[in-house]
């Protein structure tokens, strides 16, 4: 009783096909499809977009600040 026989798999088969028809599941197949080739289509524009070198803008770190401020810490009385 634990494992499904081939009898047990027919039955499953058929009571799906009375119940969604021929035509609805090859629509679901179809739809199916369309979503892989979507998302293929999706990841090869993402690995085109990350192919291309984007400006990036260098910060010299060994700079000195323009303007330092001056009342860090201080009160005006």
């Amino acid at each position: 009783m634990g494992s499904l026989s081939i009898w047990h798999w027919i039955v499953v088969i058929a009571v799906v096909l009375l119940l969604f028809g021929r035509g609805k599941i090859s629509d679901l197949m179809g739809d199916v499809a369309q979503g892989i080739k979507a998302f293929k289509k999706g990841m090869q524009d993402d690995d085109k977009v990350a192919d291309k070198p984007e400006s990036t803008k260098a910060i010299d770190h060994n700079a000195a600040p323009s303007a330092a401020r001056q009342d860090v810490g201080s009160k005006v009385v």
